[in-house]
């Protein structure tokens, strides 16, 4: 018997009370979670590479990080040490899920934090929920960043005319599964929608998960429309509307609120992947962005670090805990007029 079909029958014979709750939060292939003195972590295998995460700091404060492991147990930043390519041919990608499907914490990866965690959003003092925006729940497709990129918020971009945002390229993935926080996953991108965000450019990528039963049908833009009608009118709307609940205005789009094409997204993925190597390699200003890494040789200064010394930020940082109760607030539905 495979492995990992052994270790779910295991868990369906002797542990059948928790076996649900643990398959909800299995990725694509297949996740284990340990409990240990350390923390919470939690193992994710992919066909090359397995990586960790580890969870400190009690979920749902303002201390809870997730921090991120490669196969050999070393510490490993998500934005600068896990690889934009997921195969030589660069045809598939490193996605790194920050928010799972149907979820509203506003999870992201830390760029001014050591290591670059990944942890929940604060705006005034208080950690950040996407309100529910009638009739979507939460986030309504595994969303992520794609590593080793980077809008580059000294850049004004030829067609938005608007600079960056200063973050990894954002993700949204859109098979049926549910991923999980800290899952990386194998993506192949389909197309982009050029939101307008506070005078800001922030793109968005189209991508689904390269085992998702849909992902040798999608192959462009088109695809989506053609196999999920009203998909891509939801994205637009979701993201126009989601920070009205908030007294912010609605969001705009370059392009007349049309989406581009694969071959559009590819060149927006090399250039901000090009943005970032400028970052990494000193030829921009950070802007206070840590570049603290364990394997990019190019790196300015002395931000590539040991092993021993990445272990340590994480071993500094707040002891895991009971999570935290949530709001029903949480939960409340906003009726939004997207016009």
């Amino acid at each position: 018997m495979h492995c990992h079909m052994l270790t779910q029958h295991l868990l369906r014979r002797f542990i059948p009370h928790i076996y649900p709750q643990l398959l909800q939060n299995c990725p694509a292939k297949f996740a284990t979670e340990l409990f240990t003195s350390g923390g919470k972590h939690r193992t994710y295998f992919a066909s090359t590479m397995a990586y960790r995460t580890v969870e400190r700091g009690p979920p749902n404060s303002l201390d809870y990080r997730v921090y991120f492991q490669d196969e050999s147990g070393k510490i490993v930043s998500p934005f600068h040490d896990i690889p934009l390519f997921a195969n030589a041919e660069k045809t598939v990608f490193n996605m790194v899920v920050e928010v799972p499907r149907w979820t509203n914490a506003k999870m992201e990866i830390s760029v001014k934090g050591e290591m670059n965690p990944i942890k929940q959003d604060v705006k005034k003092g208080k950690l950040r929920y996407v309100k529910n925006c009638f009739p979507h729940h939460g986030y309504i497709w595994n969303y992520g960043a794609l590593p080793q990129t980077w809008e580059d918020p000294n850049h004004t971009d030829k067609d938005t005319k608007c600079k960056g945002d200063n973050d990894p390229l954002d993700v949204c993935e859109i098979g049926y599964k549910v991923a999980a926080r800290g899952e990386v996953m194998k993506v192949k991108v389909l197309g982009t929608l050029a939101m307008i965000d506070e005078g800001e450019t922030d793109w968005k990528i189209l991508a689904i998960n390269v085992d998702d039963p849909l992902a040798e049908k999608l192959n462009d833009i088109a695809d989506i429309q053609r196999e999920m009608p009203g998909f891509i009118e939801s994205t637009f709307e979701w993201f126009k509307i989601y920070k009205v609940p908030d007294g912010k205005p609605l969001n705009t789009f370059a392009f007349d609120s049309k989406p581009k094409d694969k071959a559009f997204a590819l060149d927006i993925i090399e250039q901000t992947h090009g943005q970032w190597r400028e970052l990494i390699t000193g030829r921009t200003d950070a802007c206070g962005i840590s570049l603290k890494n364990v394997s990019v040789k190019e790196s300015v200064g002395d931000n590539k670090i040991s092993a021993d010394v990445a272990k340590s930020i994480v071993d500094d940082s707040p002891q895991p805990g009971d999570a935290n109760p949530i709001s029903p607030e949480v939960d409340k539905w906003h009726y939004v007029a997207s016009q």
